[in-house]
């Protein structure tokens, strides 16, 4: 199970490095959210992550998509920023 860490506002976003997953969400502002990350697969290729649009609508959407992705690629948190 991914893990969701909702940050305070102003709190930055943790730096995790090149060599570890990761994946976070931020407000923008126009009230939307996006969401960015990296991971790698089982091959050891590596992927990114950057939502969609339609993702992007609301909080609950971009955090539904992005563990969804968490999940597939093995991202143990989620930082989630809620304010710009």
């Amino acid at each position: 199970m991914t893990k969701v860490i909702y940050l305070s506002p102003g709190e930055q976003l943790p730096d995790v490095g090149d060599d570890q997953p990761w994946l976070t969400i931020e407000a923008s502002n126009d009230g939307q959210f996006f969401g960015t990350g990296a991971s790698w697969k089982a091959s050891g290729e590596w992927v990114g992550y950057c939502s969609l649009v339609e993702d992007d609508v609301s909080l609950e959407t971009a955090l539904a998509a992005a563990q969804d992705w968490a999940t597939k690629y093995g991202v143990p948190t989620i930082w989630v920023q809620v304010t710009p």
